[in-house]
């Protein structure tokens, strides 16, 4: 962060196939917040089929000051989208006013390892079917940032993670005229490596030049970078 300029950060959790791995790792950024609380904010991780103790888990951490629920992926945690305590927790989140982000692949993507299916028709039917929960479709929303879907649902934000690895640099011009920029998110992946065939090395550097040198104007740069982020959190 300090290397690239970035003065405040969010941690995003992860979709772990146990319950008890999602509490270390809240325990952990719980720490992190605790101890840098002007530079780092925190998604808190559950495993939706915990029940009962997911939804304590989120009550907790939302006491604890995480701002958000997820990198979740209800696909990979072996679970339907119609899974009636995941259904709770949805509602729970948008109780809490906690954004709730999601993995998302592109249908059209190649293959990669860990690849799975996150049908996107499906997607759009939780953010229709729960309009008072945010939804931060990671991954460009897996494409959906790009169609007329991504105006439609006012709940709906689209976060950047992994740009690099997944579209060109047009992306963010392609992005800014569907969305009209007010609802994407400056997200990387780190410490994903973003440009492996010229870096060996995670950083956040050169995909913020990306982002300031794509010719989307001051306005929409900022919007992206910073003050999106300060709408949706109440920052």
């Amino acid at each position: 962060m300090d290397a690239a300029g970035v003065s405040q950060a969010v941690l995003l959790g992860w979709y772990w196939e146990n319950h008890s791995t999602c509490v270390r790792q809240n325990a952990f950024y719980e720490k992190c917040i605790r101890a840098h609380p002007d530079r780092l904010a925190a998604f808190a991780t559950v495993h939706p089929a915990a029940g009962g103790q997911a939804l304590a888990e989120l009550r907790r951490a939302r006491e604890a000051g995480f701002i958000g629920l997820g990198e979740l992926s209800p696909h990979s945690q072996h679970l339907p989208l119609t899974d009636p305590w995941w259904i709770k927790l949805v509602v729970l989140a948008g109780d809490l006013n906690l954004p709730v982000n999601l993995h998302v692949t592109d249908p059209d993507s190649g293959g990669y390892p860990g690849r799975i299916e996150t049908p996107l028709a499906e997607l759009v039917r939780l953010a229709e079917e729960f309009p008072r929960t945010k939804f931060i479709l990671a991954h460009w929303g897996g494409g959906l940032a790009l169609g007329s879907a991504c105006g439609a649902l006012g709940n709906v934000y689209y976060d950047t993670a992994a740009s690099p690895l997944l579209y060109g640099a047009d992306i963010w011009n392609r992005a800014m005229a569907a969305s009209q920029g007010d609802r994407v998110l400056f997200g990387s992946d780190y410490p994903l490596v973003l440009y492996p065939r010229t870096e060996a090395a995670p950083g956040f550097g050169t995909l913020l030049a990306e982002v300031r040198t794509a010719g989307m104007g001051a306005g929409k740069t900022a919007a992206v970078l910073a003050d999106n982020a300060v709408r949706l959190f109440g920052w």
